[in-house]
């Protein structure tokens, strides 16, 4: 199950370099500084392809950071059986769909139904962990 919070912090790592990768070419392009992207609004001018890389970026530090955190209690707790280790690769997986659909054509209906079912999953951790640790 590490191996899971490993590749999904492999991940994060991935659309870091995807991040600078996107926009500093695209402030090149509209030849915007630094500094001039620090003001409100400017962000959203750029474009498209350099904003939902950056939005995606953020959003591997949202939902994810449970996803870790229960992944460690449940090997803590010796809970590392094959249904949870099923589960976590499945979340993975879903964040990995989730952060392709987002960073190339974006489609929020799609990326919004991989978004629950990752969040089912990981609902599945959870309620799994609890149990095994109350039940």
């Amino acid at each position: 199950m590490l191996g899971a919070v490993l590749a999904l912090a492999a991940l994060h790592l991935i659309m870091w370099v995807a991040l600078y990768a996107t926009r500093i070419p695209a402030m090149i392009q509209m030849k915007i500084s630094a500094r001039h992207m620090a003001k409100p609004g400017v962000r959203d001018t750029l474009p498209s392809w350099a904003r939902n890389v950056a939005d995606n970026y953020n959003h591997l530090a949202e939902a994810p950071t449970v996803f870790y955190a229960v992944v460690i209690v449940l090997v803590l707790l010796k809970q590392e059986d094959a249904l949870n280790t099923a589960l976590a690769w499945t979340y993975v997986g879903l964040r990995v769909v989730h952060s392709l659909i987002q960073t190339t054509f974006n489609n929020v209906m799609w990326r919004f139904g991989v978004f629950s079912v990752s969040w089912l999953v990981l609902g599945g951790l959870i309620v799994r962990g609890l149990v095994g640790l109350y039940g």
